[in-house]
């Protein structure tokens, strides 16, 4: 789905990325690497098999747009280091496109972890009229992507039936994205009325009305 804002035009994609066209960014939240990793550590019965499906996406996600830089709204790994910082420092190393970190509170490893892969650390960024947070902030005269939400909608259906859809949730002045990691859960908003919800359903991104 593609939406404007402040003139711009952003692809929202069902994986739980949004590609800047302009600017040809890639912007992707809550990635959370390595909580697989910890959780099977700790007894969680998780497949590992799990652990490689946040590369194919990542990878998936490269092929469709000419991004020349990526941008991940905070936190990109979960916890300490693990087997799957190897596996992202391999994945690094396989593509062109610049790396940017804007810090969120799981980044907790030493910066220089990062910094050995060429990728920038930012407490925050901002392009043009735009503001670039991991955490939801207001600023005048700027339109903020953040995440750490894990924004989700709650549909009712009949019979008492209810669907848990991950979503993009924008308020007039913000879009907060989704968790693009596997095994992350959502928190789930009620939309007021100059709010817009677009969820992800499986291989497109539709509105939910209010």
């Amino acid at each position: 789905m593609r939406i404007i804002i402040n003139n711009q035009n952003f692809v929202l994609h069902p994986c739980g990325a949004a590609f800047w066209e302009e600017k040809k960014i890639l912007l992707i939240s809550d990635l959370h690497l390595g909580k697989i990793a910890h959780f099977r550590k700790y007894g969680m019965a998780i497949p590992e098999r799990a652990i490689p499906e946040n590369f194919n996406r990542l990878n998936n996600i490269l092929e469709l747009f000419d991004a020349e830089t990526i941008i991940f709204l905070g936190d990109l790994f979960h916890s300490k280091i693990n087997n799957e910082w190897n596996l992202f420092s391999d994945w690094t190393r396989t593509i062109t496109q610049q790396l940017i970190l804007v810090e969120g509170n799981h980044d907790i490893i030493s910066k220089k972890y990062y910094t050995d892969l060429n990728i920038e650390i930012r407490s925050e960024i901002i392009i043009d009229d735009f503001l670039l947070t991991h955490h939801p902030t207001e600023k005048e005269n700027l339109f903020n992507f953040c995440g750490h939400i894990h924004p989700g909608i709650k549909l009712k259906g009949l019979g008492k039936q209810f669907l848990s859809l991950s979503c993009f949730f924008k308020k007039p002045n913000q879009l907060i994205f989704p968790a693009f990691g596997e095994f992350t859960g959502n928190f789930h908003l009620i939309p007021e009325e100059n709010d817009k919800v677009y969820a992800l359903i499986k291989d497109e991104v539709i509105e939910i009305k209010n």
